[in-house]
């Protein structure tokens, strides 16, 4: 499955840091900020992390939520969290389901060896829960930048 802009957001309940759970129908009136990426606490996952932290209270102030979402658990984000203190919510999606439904599970490819993983991706989903921009194959430099400009623009 693929998701597309003016696609309706695949809706998703999932557990996250802290031992709670997030449901995206849930943060209706709000806009959404979905990004996908493959690993807690590895560089590039870090750093787009740490961008997200860093500007946060910008997307505050534009009512936005900033969701992560890897297939880590949630162990594994809250020691994510703590560590870099992450100020938005990690979202644990053990079955891959959330991944697959937003057309994110995806063959990759290093040193020659095919496997499934996450491709680094990004939603922004406005209050009415339909998707407005959509990033794929991610490149971490600049990127946060450029979804906090497509937010203010939403």
């Amino acid at each position: 499955m693929t998701v597309n802009p003016g696609d309706t957001a695949p809706d998703f309940t999932m557990p996250t840091d802290g031992g709670g759970t997030v449901t995206l129908s849930g943060l209706s009136g709000r806009k959404v900020v979905l990004y996908f990426y493959p690993k807690d606490d590895t560089p590039g996952c870090t750093k787009e992390a740490s961008g997200f932290r860093d500007t946060m209270p910008d997307f505050s102030a534009l009512e936005a939520e900033i969701i992560g979402i890897s297939k880590d658990t949630v162990a594994s984000h809250d020691r994510f969290k703590a560590k870099h203190g992450l100020n938005f919510r990690l979202a644990c999606d053990a079955d891959g389901k959330v991944c697959e439904d937003y057309g994110v599970w995806v063959e990759k490819s290093m040193y020659g060896r095919k496997y499934m993983g996450i491709e680094r991706a990004t939603f922004l989903i406005d209050g009415a829960g339909v998707v407005r921009r959509v990033w794929r194959k991610v490149t971490v430099p600049g990127h946060v930048e450029e979804v906090l400009q497509a937010t203010r623009a939403l």
